[in-house]
């Protein structure tokens, strides 16, 4: 939450992850004997971060960058991306094993699933990166096909 910019959502969060570390650290030093305390708070500590894991995957707060870079030519992609009412950022360039497209966007993260299928559909051997932004100025970023909103206008 504080690499996304959550300025109110990251000090509640971090209050009662702190206040949770105190009481369980403070059994576990009065229990240094009992070896299944330990691995109890070990199993713990593992748990709850596999489970915080899946629940960041499944609210999928903020936006990411894409970056796409495909040998094929990426016309089709590009249009499904448009018509689909992605804004993105196309260009050729040059890659190691020669002429490339590379096309940019910006998205809401639980839109990566929908853009994921696009490219396998339209270019399936596309190298693709997905990086997260903290902030973003101006651009197009669909929630979803029917409700668009402009960041910036």
């Amino acid at each position: 939450m504080v690499a996304k910019g959550q300025k109110f959502i990251a000090p509640i969060l971090g209050f009662f992850e702190v206040l949770i570390w105190i009481v369980v650290i403070g059994n576990i030093i009065q229990n240094m004997d009992n070896w299944v305390c330990i691995i109890a708070y070990a199993s713990g500590f593992a748990t709850g971060n596999f489970i915080g894991l899946i629940i960041e995957d499944k609210i999928a707060m903020g936006i990411v960058k894409i970056q796409i870079i495909t040998v094929k030519t990426a016309t089709d992609l590009i249009n499904t991306l448009v018509a689909s009412g992605y804004g993105i950022t196309h260009h050729e360039a040059n890659g190691a094993n020669g002429k490339v497209s590379i096309i940019y966007s910006i998205i809401n993260r639980k839109q990566i699933p929908v853009i994921i299928e696009m490219i396998s559909k339209h270019n399936p051997d596309a190298f693709y990166t997905i990086e997260d932004v903290k902030f973003v100025n101006k651009g197009i970023i669909p929630e979803n096909s029917a409700n668009r909103w402009r960041i910036g206008k």
